[in-house]
């Protein structure tokens, strides 16, 4: 039988800055005595904020109390610098078995939210904090599993003892700062990802918490992470560190698959150098090292063999490689070579990967893509969830080479989908015929492209490899589009 215990979660939002940051909060409870927490990153909000939560849980015991009644204030650390908030010096406070504090002026909150449906989870249970000045009638959530095709409506209930069925907590609801709890529960069944908003209707006047026009979305944990990198041949200072911090975005951000172009390994008399060779470096630096399928093309900078490259966290069912060029002449740089990897993704299914570094368009990129995506669409059988091509295209977003890609109406770009829905759908859904007055200032040649038709739905898109981003790992930055399937 549990004993006594006290747990106390904080959440707090806080503004992104850079990926790199430290959030903690430090509080005292009835003995004075100074107490530190870390927070964990929980997920995005709207207005470039994230949520971050700290929970500890402490036991009475025969040398310790519980810490009762405490304050708190938070610390954030981002680029060297130091924020905090400390309610203007004065502290946060919250008694024991106070229940749920909002320490904001708004009407309704969707708290301890997280968007993970665990494994085996069919109902998702969902609690609303309900500022008492506001005292509903009525509270409910309104959800949908396709993207808001369809709408279904799950109503929340109110109980005066809801802590001590959750919890076994005395703690009133509402409580003595004001705030009541709603509970609810969507029934998710099987689906891969639900979406919702809540809805307060007090005396006839409506509130919404919509996660600040975000919406909520609760998911699956697999989704499918995807990065293109341009390695630069060797031609790096401080090569060895690059690697290690290439293999360490991977790690951080979980990346499932990664498009390799301009992959190093010595010459040797043609012969090439397994030990050298980049990708496979770049493998063996992760803690656990991926599939890995490479093929070369031809000699780059007078010393290495260039190629190309797929990493997989999961499973290959078929790899295959072969030149999309007109020359196939290892020492001209025209001859262009292209991986391809099917992968076998947890709820995914198949999906096909082709790592390309193509031609500009002077050295042959029409015939090199017109070639790749006509072998593309034939390995895109009914057996496969999704074709994805990534890689070094040489040709500027927006530009005539990139506005050949877009009239075909087979494959679209995903981190334009991602960063500038708008601008996408002139250029891929309006057809507009003036890619480059909409792309002008992009400056791309690095793209994820996804056949068109699809299920595959854009839910974080970023730049890689920049001074605020892991740092300069090329003359190329990387670009990583996290999919969900829709």
């Amino acid at each position: 039988m549990r004993g006594a215990l006290q747990e106390l979660t904080f959440t707090v939002r806080v503004k992104n800055l850079a990926y790199d940051k430290h959030v903690e909060v430090r509080w005292w409870g009835e003995d004075g005595q100074l107490r530190i927490q870390p927070a964990a990153y929980q997920y995005r909000t709207n207005g470039h904020c994230e949520i971050w939560q700290a929970y500890i849980a402490i036991p009475l015991s025969h040398h310790s109390s519980i810490p009762g009644n405490i304050q708190f204030a938070v610390r954030y650390e981002c680029n060297g610098v130091e924020y905090w908030d400390s309610n203007g010096g004065m502290n946060y406070q919250s008694d024991a078995d106070s229940g749920v504090i909002v320490y904001e002026n708004q009407a309704l909150l969707n708290f301890d939210y997280t968007p993970v449906l665990h494994d085996g989870e069919v109902s998702h249970s969902v609690d609303v904090a309900v500022n008492r000045a506001i005292w509903p009638g009525r509270v409910a959530i309104h959800w949908t599993a396709d993207r808001w095709r369809t709408k279904h409506i799950a109503p929340c209930f109110y109980r005066h003892n809801h802590w001590d069925l959750v919890k076994g907590s005395s703690a009133r609801n509402p409580n003595r700062y004001g705030w009541g709890i709603w509970a609810g529960r969507i029934p998710v069944q099987d689906s891969y990802r639900v979406e919702y908003v809540i809805e307060c209707d007090a005396e006839g006047r409506i509130y919404w918490d919509n996660n600040e026009g975000k919406n909520y979305f609760v998911r699956r944990r697999t989704t499918l992470r995807m990065l293109t990198l341009n390695l630069h041949c060797y031609q790096e200072e401080n090569q060895d560190y690059k690697f290690s911090q290439i293999a360490r975005s991977i790690q951080d951000l979980n990346i499932d698959v990664v498009c390799l172009q301009e992959v190093g390994e010595n010459w040797n008399n043609g012969a090439g150098d397994w030990a050298s060779n980049a990708a496979r470096i770049i493998n063996e630096k992760l803690p656990s090292p991926y599939f890995l399928h490479t093929d070369w093309s031809h000699m780059g900078f007078d010393r290495f063999r260039e190629g190309v490259a797929i990493l997989s966290r999961y499973p290959f069912t078929s790899t295959d490689a072969g030149y999309v060029s007109n020359s196939q002449d290892v020492y001209s740089i025209n001859s262009r070579k292209v991986v391809m990897a099917q992968v076998s993704v947890p709820c995914f299914g198949l999906v096909n990967v082709f790592s390309s570094h193509l031609s500009w368009p002077s050295g042959g990129f029409y015939e090199q893509f017109d070639r790749l995506r006509q072998w593309a669409n034939i390995r895109h059988t009914d057996q496969v969830t999704a074709t994805l091509l990534g890689g070094d295209f040489n040709i500027k977003a927006g530009s005539e080479a990139y506005r050949h890609i877009v009239n075909t109406r087979e494959f679209e770009d995903q981190f334009l989908r991602g960063t500038s829905i708008q601008t996408f759908n002139k250029v891929f859904r309006q057809e507009s015929s003036n890619s480059q007055e909409h792309l002008g200032p992009d400056g791309r040649i690095d793209f994820i492209f996804l056949k068109s038709g699809c299920p595959l739905y854009v839910v974080d898109a970023k730049e890689l490899y920049t001074d605020k981003s892991y740092g300069r790992v090329s003359d190329h930055t990387g670009y990583y589009i996290e999919f969900e399937l829709v």
